[in-house]
C-alpha cells in the first residue's frame, strides 16, 4: 500500500478515484498509524467526485458501483477518533455542496446513508466537531425541494412522523456559538420554503411546534440582556458600553429579520403561533407594562428599551393581527396587563423630570404658560383634550405625557414610536385613527370615499371628523379590537368613552407636539423628529388647526428669533448666515423624507454630548458656538413648521438678503482690502492702524500695526509689520476672527487692551471632528489671549473703539441679510447685548504652531510697561 505514493499518478483520473476507494475498502480498523492516510483518501474521494460531476460522469457512476456511502457509514463505525469523524462530514459537505448533477444528489439522499450520519452519536463536546456537523446538516438543506424531501421523512397515514434532519438541527438552535445558530436557522427556513404540506403540518404540530415558543423565549433573554446594557449607560453614562449594545441590537434586529423570514415561508398557523407568543411572552407581560409613567423598579424591561423593541418588531415583523394587537392594547390602563410571569428581574426605569411649575414651560429661556394657554382652547373646542391635563389612565396617555414632560431620551422614544405605528402598512386605518396619527392623506382619502358611498355627503360634512356617523363607526370598530384583545390574551380594557370622536384624540396628539416645540431642554435633533410627525398630521384646512395651536407656535417661533437676533451680536456672527442655510436644507430633506431621520435604535444611547461640554469654561466661544448651532437648528424648524401650517411651499433656500458692497469711506476700503478679505503676506495702507507691541514668545516683544475692519458679515483683526521705505504702508503677518474677541482694557494698566482669539470654525461643523455616542474624537480647541500693549492710553481706547464700531457694522450687516427671513420691521425691538467684554484674566499656554490665529489660538506673553 505505502509504495504506491511512490509512483507517478495523474492526479484527477479515474485510477486515481479507484486507488483510493479499494485503499479505504482495505481499512479493517483506523487508529493512530493509518487515520492520516484515511484522512487524505477521504478528502481526495470528495475531490474527485467534485471534478468529476463537472467533467466526466463515469466518476460518480464507479462511485456509485463501489457503494462508497456505505464504505464512509463503515469507517466511522471502525474509528476511535475525532479527526476521523471531522473529516467525514467535512468530505460529505463538500460533495454535497458542489454536486450540480441531479441524479448525483437524489443517488446521495436516496439510502438510509445520510439518515445514518444525521442521527449517529456523535461526541458534540468537541466544539469543532459540532461545526462540522451543523456545516453537514446545513448543506443538505440547500438541495432540498419537493422531490428530495420525502428522502428525509418517514410517514404513516399520511401524517410525517420523524424528520431527522430538522428535528437534530432544531436541538441547537440556541446554542452560544452565533455560527451555529446562524446555521441552523438557515436549514429552517430552507426547510420552510419547500412548501411540503405534510412537512409543513409536522413542525407546527407538538411537541415541534415548542420551537416557535422557545424562539421567542430565546429572543426574550436578549431582550432582557440589551436592557441590562442599557440601564447601565441610562446610570453611567461614561460606561463603555456602546460597542455591546450595538452588537445586541445586531442580534436583537438578526433574530427579528429570522422570525419575518419564517412568517414570509407561508406555512399555515405559524404566524398565529409567532404572533401569541411574542405577545404572551414579550409584548404583554413586558414591553407594554412598562410604558407607564410610574412604573415599578422590578419591571424587567425599561421603557427606553421597550420602546425600542415595540418599534422593531412592528418594522420588522408583518403580522397584520400583531400590530393592531399592540395598536389596541395602548388604549388598556397598566393594570389590565396581569403579571402572572416568572420572578422579574431587577431593571432601571428613568424617571420623569416634572418641572416645579406644571404650567410654565421654558421656552428658549423665556417663559411661556403654555397649558394656560392650551385650557383656554378645549373651552373653545371640547373636543380639544390638552395632553398634559389627560389622566395618564391608559399606555397611550403615557406616550403623549413622554412628549410633553419626559427626557429627551424619553421623547425620542415616544415619537419613534408614533411615528413606526403611522407607517406599519399592516396597521388598519381606524387604529391610526383612534391613535390620532391617521397621516393627512389618508385622512384626506378616506374622507373622499365616505363623501363618493354616501356618507355624509353634504358638503359642509365632507371634511368633519366629528360627526355622529363616523364617531359611531370608530367606536364600534375600536371596541371591536379591544373585546378581542380580551378574548385571546386575557387583557381586560374598558370601552373608550361614549362619544369619543378620532377628532379628540388627534388633537390630543397635536397638543403634545406643540408643547414639544416650547420646550428648551429637548435637543434639536429629537425635535426634528417631532417636526417630521407634525407635518404628517397636518389638516387640510387652517379652519381645522386650532387657532391656539398656532398662536402657540407663533409665540415659540418668536422668542426663538430673540434666541436668533442675540447670535448676530455673539461669538460666531460671521458664520450664522452660513450655517443657517446649510441647516434649512437638512431641515427641509428631514420634514420632507418617508420617515423619521433617527433610527429607533438611537434612544438607546446617551445625548450627544457637545465636543467641549466636560473640558472647556462655560464661556469658551466652543461653547456659544455648539449653543448657536442649537438655536439654529430650533428656529429653522420652527419656521419651517409655520410655512407647513399655512399651507405654503416650502423654499428649497431660505430667503436671504444678497452680501452689499464694501462702502467707500469703511476701513476696508481705506486700507485696500477687498471682499475676499486679508492675506497674509500681502500689503495694506496703514492710514486708520495703531501702533503696538505683542509677544507670542516670553521675552520676544514684536512691533505691530493694529487694525480692525469687516466686510460684510465677516469681520478680521489685522496685525501688519510697517514698510520702512513706504510710508503708511505695511504687510500683513497675522490675522484672526473680528467677532468674539471681547476687547477689555486691564484695569492696572490703562494700555493693554486684552483680547480672546476663538478658533476659525466650530469643531462641531467638521465631520472629522464628529462626535461618537457623547465621546470626543479629537482634542477640543481652546481659545487663545492675546494682549496688546499700546504707545498710551488714548491708542488703547481708540483700538477698543475700532474693534467695536466693526462689530457693529458686522452684526448690522448679518440682520440685514436675515431681514426677510426674519420679517423684521423698522419698528423691530432688537435685544441689545452689552459689548462689555468678560475680564478675562490668566493666560492659557497652549503650543504656537502658526502666527496665523485662525488656524492654531495662541496665548500671548504680557508685554513689558517701558514705553
Amino acid at each position: 500500500m505505502w509504495s504506491s505514493f511512490w509512483r507517478s499518478r495523474d492526479r484527477f483520473s479515474l485510477d486515481e478515484l479507484r486507488y483510493f476507494i479499494d485503499q479505504l475498502q482495505k481499512v479493517q480498523i483506523v487508529n493512530n498509524v493509518n487515520k492520516d492516510f484515511v484522512i487524505e483518501a477521504l478528502r481526495s474521494i470528495s475531490e474527485l467526485i467534485t471534478y468529476g460531476d463537472q467533467h466526466d460522469s463515469n466518476y460518480f457512476e464507479f462511485f456509485m458501483e463501489r457503494q462508497v456511502m456505505g464504505e464512509f457509514v463503515r469507517i466511522l463505525k471502525v474509528s476511535r477518533t475525532v479527526s476521523i469523524s471531522r473529516q467525514l462530514l467535512q468530505t460529505m459537505s463538500i460533495m454535497i455542496q458542489n454536486l450540480k448533477s441531479e441524479h448525483a444528489i437524489y443517488y446521495m439522499f436516496s439510502n438510509e446513508h445520510i439518515n445514518f450520519l444525521i442521527t449517529y452519536a456523535f461526541d458534540f463536546r468537541n466544539e469543532e466537531l459540532l461545526s462540522y456537523y451543523i456545516s453537514f446538516l446545513r448543506a443538505i438543506s440547500a438541495k432540498l425541494d419537493k422531490n428530495t424531501i420525502s428522502l428525509f421523512v418517514k410517514t404513516q397515514n399520511e401524517e410525517v412522523v420523524s424528520f431527522p434532519l430538522y428535528v437534530e438541527a432544531i436541538r441547537f438552535a440556541f446554542h452560544e456559538e452565533n455560527m451555529i445558530r446562524t446555521a441552523v436557522r438557515a436549514l429552517t427556513l430552507n426547510v420552510y420554503h419547500v412548501g411540503d404540506e405534510f412537512v409543513n403540518r409536522f413542525v407546527v404540530k407538538a411537541p415541534h411546534a415548542d420551537y416557535f415558543s422557545s424562539l421567542l423565549t430565546f429572543f426574550r433573554k436578549q431582550c432582557i440582556d440589551l436592557n441590562g446594557l442599557v440601564s447601565e449607560t441610562l446610570k453611567n453614562p461614561d460606561s463603555d458600553t456602546t460597542t455591546a449594545i450595538l452588537a445586541a441590537v445586531d442580534e436583537i434586529e438578526d433574530d427579528l429579520y429570522y422570525i419575518s423570514d419564517v412568517i414570509s415561508a407561508g406555512i399555515p398557523d405559524v404566524g398565529r403561533l409567532i404572533t401569541d407568543n411574542i405577545l404572551q411572552l414579550l409584548i404583554l407581560p413586558l414591553l407594554l407594562p412598562s410604558l407607564q409613567l410610574d412604573a415599578a423598579n422590578d419591571i424587567q424591561i425599561g421603557a427606553i428599551t421597550s420602546l425600542y423593541l415595540l418599534c422593531c418588531i412592528l418594522c420588522i415583523v408583518k403580522i397584520k393581527d400583531l400590530a393592531n394587537t399592540i395598536a389596541a392594547a395602548l388604549f388598556c390602563p397598566p393594570e389590565a396587563f396581569v403579571a402572572d410571569y416568572e420572578t422579574q428581574l431587577n431593571g432601571y426605569v428613568p424617571e420623569i423630570q416634572q418641572p416645579e411649575n406644571e404650567n410654565v414651560i421654558e421656552v428658549n429661556g423665556c417663559s411661556k404658560q403654555i397649558m394656560r394657554s392650551l385650557s383656554s382652547s378645549s373651552q373653545a373646542h371640547p373636543e380639544n383634550i390638552i395632553s398634559k391635563g389627560v389622566s395618564h389612565s391608559t399606555l397611550r396617555d403615557a406616550l403623549l405625557s413622554y412628549i410633553t414632560a419626559g427626557d429627551d431620551l424619553q421623547v425620542l422614544g415616544s415619537l419613534s414610536m408614533l411615528a413606526t405605528l403611522l407607517q406599519t402598512k399592516e396597521l388598519d386605518e381606524i387604529m391610526l385613527d383612534a391613535l390620532g396619527i391617521l397621516p393627512q392623506r389618508k385622512q384626506h382619502k378616506k374622507l373622499l370615499l365616505q363623501a363618493l358611498v354616501g356618507e355624509d355627503s353634504r358638503e359642509d360634512q365632507l371634511f368633519s371628523l366629528g360627526s355622529s356617523s363616523i364617531r359611531d363607526e370608530f367606536n364600534c370598530e375600536l371596541d371591536g379590537y379591544l373585546q378581542a384583545l380580551k378574548e385571546q390574551y386575557g387583557v381586560v380594557c374598558s370601552s373608550l368613552e361614549a362619544g369619543t370622536s378620532p377628532l379628540a384624540h388627534r388633537f390630543q396628539v397635536l397638543n403634545a407636539l406643540v408643547s414639544l416645540f416650547c420646550r428648551s431642554n429637548i435637543s434639536p435633533e429629537t425635535l426634528w423628529v417631532g417636526g417630521w410627525l407634525f407635518r404628517q398630521l397636518l389638516p387640510y384646512s387652517v379652519a381645522e388647526f386650532n387657532s391656539q395651536h398656532l398662536k402657540l407656535l407663533k409665540d415659540s417661533y418668536k422668542n426663538c428669533t430673540c434666541a436668533l437676533l442675540e447670535e448676530t451680536r455673539g461669538t460666531w456672527p460671521d458664520l450664522l448666515v452660513t450655517i443657517l442655510h446649510d441647516e434649512w436644507k437638512r431641515c427641509k430633506r428631514a420634514m420632507e423624507a418617508s420617515s423619521p431621520q433617527k433610527e429607533p435604535k438611537c434612544i438607546l444611547f446617551p445625548l450627544e454630548k457637545p465636543s467641549a461640554d466636560d473640558v472647556l469654561p462655560s464661556e469658551s466661544s466652543i461653547i456659544a458656538g455648539e449653543r448657536m448651532c442649537k438655536v439654529v437648528k430650533v428656529f429653522v424648524l420652527l419656521h419651517q413648521l409655520h410655512i407647513f401650517s399655512l399651507g405654503r411651499a416650502l423654499p428649497d433656500q431660505p430667503p436671504a438678503c444678497l452680501p452689499s458692497d464694501i462702502p467707500e469711506n469703511s476701513r476696508a476700503r481705506t486700507a485696500g482690502l477687498d471682499a475676499s478679505g486679508p492675506k497674509l503676506g500681502t500689503e495694506l495702507t496703514l492710514v486708520d492702524a495703531v501702533p503696538c507691541r505683542i509677544a507670542f514668545e516670553r521675552g520676544k516683544e514684536r512691533y505691530f500695526c493694529f487694525l480692525a475692519t469687516s466686510v460684510g458679515s465677516s469681520g478680521w483683526i489685522i496685525l501688519a509689520e510697517e514698510l520702512p521705505l513706504k510710508k503708511n504702508y505695511g504687510i500683513i503677518r497675522i490675522v484672526a476672527p473680528l467677532a468674539g474677541s471681547n476687547p477689555t482694557i486691564d484695569e492696572t494698566h490703562s494700555r493693554w487692551l486684552h483680547l480672546r482669539i476663538r478658533p476659525s470654525t466650530i469643531p462641531v461643523l467638521d465631520p472629522a471632528k464628529s462626535i461618537a455616542h457623547g465621546k470626543a474624537k479629537t482634542k477640543a480647541l481652546v481659545d487663545g489671549r492675546w494682549t496688546l500693549a499700546f504707545r498710551d492710553d488714548e491708542s488703547c481706547k481708540s483700538a477698543l473703539s475700532m474693534i467695536i464700531e466693526e462689530i457693529d457694522l458686522q452684526s448690522s450687516e448679518v440682520k440685514r441679510r436675515l431681514k426677510p427671513l426674519l420679517n423684521l420691521e423698522g419698528d423691530t425691538d432688537v435685544p441689545v447685548t452689552s459689548l462689555h467684554p468678560l475680564n478675562l484674566e490668566g493666560d492659557t499656554d497652549v503650543p504656537v504652531t502658526s502666527l496665523h490665529p485662525s488656524e492654531a489660538s495662541s496665548s500671548t506673553q504680557i508685554p513689558s510697561d517701558s514705553s
